[in-house]
């Protein structure tokens, strides 16, 4: 079927209508022109604010690492070693300066004692197994140092913050040591023992730093330096330091021990006697007085 034609006789718009038609239709594409202009400037800045917020996050995270690994601070003084050696009829400790912030430890000088053996011990003050040791054979440990038939270098380290429900008072509690070190050293062996009496069981909250501060002082160490020391938990970066020394991959290592001895560092107490491991009985004193004399004997 063909199409009528197209009637000739409809009105055409005028000169007029076409000019108003074609300022509209410059007008809807200047509108738009501007519409995708200020989308592309809203897309332009939002991926500039990323890439700032980007680039502040890359800085920071720089500066977070620089700061972790810049020095935290000295360590205690009288334990160059990482340990502090005691001695004499007093148990008194061998004075020795403090590691500086990115140091490492350094032997303590002997030179100077008398013959006798030497009894080096880790612990960490929230290790039941320490607390065994400490209570079967303390006393006679001290009677062998005061008698000088030995020496006593004691090194707290902390493998055990996790078994204190977030209160790491294995840290906690050999940062307190470390304030004793460093301010009452000659009372360092009556806060030792008196940390492994008030040892807190395993997987409870541990202590406050109140209640260290109150052993503390019931042991004979009641200083505010020693008190604002542990509060600040001034040498917990020490602590970290000197436990990563000992076992830096957090398992069974070889290590050099008295004497640069290559050792097995078999956790805590680990206890050596004129560099030989201790691998007796930890609760039979008798058994460790006998490991003692044989070492004496030998040297």
């Amino acid at each position: 079927m063909v199409a009528p034609p197209a009637n000739r006789n409809s009105p055409q718009p005028g000169k007029k209508d076409r000019r108003e038609a074609a300022r509209e239709t410059a007008r809807i594409e200047r509108e738009t022109e501007k519409r995708r202009q200020r989308r592309n400037r809203v897309f332009l800045q939002g991926g500039i604010l990323v890439g700032v917020i980007a680039i502040i996050a890359v800085v920071a995270l720089v500066i977070v690492n620089v700061n972790a690994n810049k020095p935290t601070g000295d360590g205690p003084k009288n334990m160059a070693s990482d340990g502090i050696l005691l001695t004499g009829s007093t148990l008194a400790a061998v004075p020795t300066p403090a590691i500086k912030a990115g140091g490492k430890p350094v032997p303590i000088d002997t030179s100077t004692l008398k013959s006798g053996v030497r009894i080096v011990t880790y612990i960490d003050y929230q290790c039941p197994y320490c607390q065994q040791f400490e209570a079967a054979n303390a006393q006679q440990i001290e009677s062998m140092v005061a008698s000088g038939a030995a020496s006593l270098e004691i090194h707290p380290i902390a493998f055990l913050d996790a078994n204190s429900l977030g209160n790491k008072y294995s840290s906690r509690a050999a940062s307190a040591a470390a304030c004793v070190a460093n301010y009452d050293p000659n009372n360092f062996n009556a806060v030792n023992t008196a940390l492994f009496a008030n040892q807190p069981a395993e997987n409870t909250s541990g202590k406050t730093d109140k209640e260290l501060i109150a052993v503390l002082k019931d042991a004979g160490s009641s200083s505010s330096k020693i008190s604002s020391c542990i509060t600040s938990q001034a040498f917990v970066p020490w602590v970290t330091a000197a436990t990563a020394r000992i076992d830096p991959s957090g398992k069974t290592v070889t290590f050099k021990g008295v004497a640069n001895t290559p050792q097995k560092f078999a956790g805590t107490p680990t206890v050596f006697v004129n560099g030989e491991r201790f691998t007796g009985s930890i609760t039979d004193p008798a058994v460790f007085a006998a490991f003692v004399q044989k070492a004496a004997s030998a040297g």
